[in-house]
């Protein structure tokens, strides 16, 4: 255990902010997987920009790598142009 005041105030600090990721980072799993089960090609085109948004966000913000939000942006793009 901690005996700094510094230290105990960054473990209290960590578990806010990890809360606060994890929230962020379901919700975008989420979002995707709600966009990969569509099978109707106009919602997941109306769907795309909103997800898209969020993956850029969560990229600009840490929470995801970036390298990861164009993965899945570009395997997602992939998926709507394979509906018919």
């Amino acid at each position: 255990m901690a005996n700094h005041k510094s230290s105990l105030k960054r473990i209290r600090q960590d578990k806010v902010k990890t809360l606060h990721n994890k929230y962020y980072a379901k919700t975008m799993r989420n979002a995707v997987r709600k966009l990969r089960s569509l099978t109707d090609k106009d919602e997941a085109v109306k769907l795309y920009p909103e997800v898209q948004k969020m993956l850029d966000k969560l990229a600009k913000t840490n929470i995801i790598h970036k390298n990861k939000a164009s993965n899945l942006k570009s395997s997602l793009s992939l998926h709507i142009s394979k509906l018919a």
